[in-house]
């Protein structure tokens, strides 16, 4: 019969082997062994590679500095690096030759933005639009009246809601007109607003590109917009022209390779997702869609314009970048950096 082995001897030897760690061992019942920590390793802090360092704080804004110190002035850190790269990016693009599009949920054009858009699409930053239906709405509104946005729950116990009679028919006939000239949406309307001429066409984005003839595309999900609850609307012309549009947007994205960018500001759902499909059929048509960036601006990071355009499109062949905070001061201050820096 083998001999039994002292358990004090098998402890002994089980602490000479060097390339186990020391045992932790506790007697049932007793508190809990900490953890023995003379055998840590360190390394001396200036051999590590660190993320941040002095160079790359902030510097305070001198009173009377000019807005280029102010812009420089900011971290080179996260936001304010991606801050950085998105202009240099779209400044690229103008230098080059290669589309500049905004997709623009409807909001950054109830708050005020419509002028500074304008200017950039003057100074070729602004190369192209893209919009959903309620966009067309707000500029229509605007342009006409000179206000948008109504109260919806004053109007939905009654009815009312969505049922202002310029903003239904005059805008479905634009569509029904353009439409039969072969026009897309946002060109039907465009052209609209500037044979009309109300008296503040001057802030609308859709007569702005129809005057420097710059492509503005409109994408509608049936049902969504007040217009289409009006008996003027023809769903065939609003689709026809809503895929039109569709195509001339991917006509755009297809020319995006080499130096294009794509800008995502306030649109959750639909913008994403019809960026998305663009890339999609430019590339299923061999049009080498790389070296181009894409940023997606809003005061809520969300999923699809994260995956949808900041992510998958430039995964491995560009550079995306999301950027938080409210349209009103965030696009300003893009636009007063790309302003800047033309």
């Amino acid at each position: 019969m083998a001999r039994r082995r002292p358990v004090a001897e098998g402890r002994a030897r089980r602490r000479s082997v060097p390339s186990r760690a020391p045992e932790v061992t506790r007697a049932k019942g007793s508190a809990p062994a900490p953890l023995d920590l003379t055998g840590v390793r360190t390394y001396p802090l200036e051999s590590r590679r660190s993320k941040v360092s002095l160079a790359d704080f902030a510097r305070p804004h001198v009173p009377g500095a000019p807005l280029s110190r102010f812009l420089d002035g900011l971290p080179r850190i996260l936001g304010g690096q991606s801050f950085r790269g998105l202009v240099d990016d779209v400044l690229r693009a103008r230098t080059r030759g290669r589309p500049i599009v905004w997709g623009l949920g409807a909001h950054v054009i109830k708050v005020g933005l419509a002028p500074v858009v304008i200017d950039l699409m003057e100074r070729g930053l602004v190369t192209g639009l893209a919009l959903n239906g309620a966009g067309i709405v707000h500029d229509f509104e605007l342009a006409v009246a000179g206000q948008t946005s109504e109260d919806v729950s004053a109007g939905l116990g009654s009815g009312a809601f969505g049922m202002a009679r310029e903003t239904g028919e005059e805008i479905n006939r634009a569509i029904v007109a353009g439409d039969a000239d072969g026009l897309g949406l946002g060109a039907a309307v465009g052209r609209f607003l500037a044979q009309r001429r109300p008296r503040h066409v001057a802030v609308s984005l859709l007569a702005a590109a129809w005057r420097l003839a710059l492509p503005a595309t409109v994408h509608v999900a049936i049902g969504t917009d007040i217009v289409h609850m009006h008996p003027a609307c023809d769903p065939a012309a609003v689709g026809r022209a809503s895929h039109l549009d569709f195509r001339i947007l991917a006509g755009e994205v297809a020319r995006m390779g080499g130096g294009g960018v794509y800008l995502n500001v306030g649109s959750a759902v639909l913008l994403p997702e019809v960026f998305l499909k663009a890339v999609t059929l430019a590339r299923n048509l061999g049009h080498d869609l790389t070296d181009f960036a894409t940023a997606n601006l809003d005061f809520l990071q969300s999923y699809r314009p994260n995956t949808n355009v900041v992510q998958r499109p430039t995964e491995g062949v560009g550079r995306g970048y999301s950027l938080t905070g409210q349209h009103e001061i965030l696009v300003s201050l893009l636009a007063a950096a790309l302003v800047e820096g033309a």
